[in-house]
């Protein structure tokens, strides 16, 4: 129980510590502790599996530890990097703002909260967030801070585009969008090379121009949702496949459209209206809420 809650904790410290040097203006060393405190949000859920130590308090401390690193410290970040020099008007417009944005971060927590309790969503809903999670929000959140590193000041700073920017996350965070979830990924033996090739690219970015490996991280978030969409919309279609593994899932689909081909007839079938059309994730007990890490909330 002490080391994950220790973890947690020094995850806490170090997400605050982020506002702290944001505000001295020490814009590389408060993303970089921001980092640390989401590897340290990681670790905990994976560390307390291993440990069969999952408790109660321990999930309680993670939700905290999770709207003060993804919710609070990246939109103070913002606001002290980006938004503070603004006129009077612009100051408190952006103060609301980026408000709007901390606070659909509590709710989506909330929400996520209120979710393990659904005993019904079948195993497919676990490919899938609904929303975008708090840690991919606060990456998103925080895109004006690194332009501004990466680029200097231009119209991207100016405290309408960063103001949008804000509450758009913030309706993204709060949205039953389904997003997919990357722990369940499983990659091709066919795609091992290219992915590989694309991570290497990765790190040459992340050690050279990491702010324009952030930029291009969240593009290529964006990207994926219709893509997402698209798949929780196939899959809620199809009840039968909705306890199958997605690898086993694709050879499921690819007999069905040669026995379609076969007979000149494709159905199309309808999902019964329940909660898991919605691409809520399978629950898990909120006393295990250590094991679910970064990837969500």
């Amino acid at each position: 129980m002490f080391l994950p809650s220790a973890l947690t904790i020094l995850a806490v410290c170090a997400g605050l510590s982020a506002v702290r040097f944001a505000d001295e203006g020490k814009i590389d060393l408060a993303l970089g502790l921001l980092v640390i405190a989401a590897v340290l949000d990681g670790l905990d859920g994976r560390v307390a599996r291993m440990m069969d130590a999952t408790t109660k308090i321990g999930a309680e401390i993670d939700s905290l530890a999770d709207a003060i690193n993804f919710g609070v410290a990246p939109a103070l970040i913002v606001y002290s990097a980006v938004l503070r020099d603004s006129d009077s008007m612009g100051k408190d417009v952006g103060w609301i703002l980026v408000l709007i944005y901390c606070a659909a971060i509590v709710l989506r927590l909330a929400r996520f909260n209120t979710l393990l309790d659904d005993d019904d969503a079948p195993a497919y809903t676990k490919e899938f967030f609904v929303g975008v999670p708090a840690p991919a929000a606060a990456v998103m959140a925080l895109l004006p801070v690194g332009m501004m590193q990466h680029f200097g000041t231009g119209w991207w700073t100016s405290t309408a585009a960063v103001g949008s920017w804000m509450v758009f996350v913030a309706l993204l965070a709060v949205s039953r969008v389904p997003t997919l979830s990357f722990k369940t990924a499983r990659v091709r033996p066919s795609a091992l090379a290219g992915l590989l090739i694309v991570v290497a690219a990765a790190a040459a970015l992340l050690m050279t121009f990491p702010y324009l490996l952030m930029v291009i991280g969240v593009l290529a978030y964006l990207a994926h949702m219709p893509f997402a969409w698209r798949m929780q919309r196939l899959v809620a279609a199809r009840p039968e496949h909705w306890e199958v593994p997605a690898r086993d899932r694709r050879l499921q689909r690819r007999d069905e459209r040669r026995a379609a081909g076969g007979n000149g007839v494709r159905r199309r079938r309808v999902a019964p209206r329940t909660s898991a059309r919605l691409g809520l994730r399978r629950p898990t007990p909120r006393t295990e809420r250590h094991a679910d890490d970064i990837v969500e909330d």
